[in-house]
């Protein structure tokens, strides 16, 4: 442990170490910062379809209402 060449192999090691820890951290926080981007867009594009259904679903539950209105109207009156 007191050769020169030793202390320079534990450098070079433990540069190449920090070096790729430091590449694959960055490399992961680029594919989640990706994956939140495709997640955020496919959210929003659920949402605008939601939107859409949701809306569809009020004209028909408001149809519907109209009904059951028409219908207790009727027959409360025809007794």
């Amino acid at each position: 442990m007191t050769e020169p060449q030793v202390w320079t192999l534990i450098g070079v090691f433990a540069a190449v170490m920090i070096g790729a820890i430091s590449l694959l951290l960055r490399q992961n926080d680029k594919i989640i910062t990706s994956f939140r981007h495709e997640i955020a867009a496919r959210f929003e594009g659920l949402e605008g379809k939601m939107d859409v259904r949701f809306d569809a679903m009020d004209r028909r539950l408001e149809e519907l209402d109209k009904e059951v209105t028409n219908l207790a109207t009727r027959f409360w009156r025809s007794q």
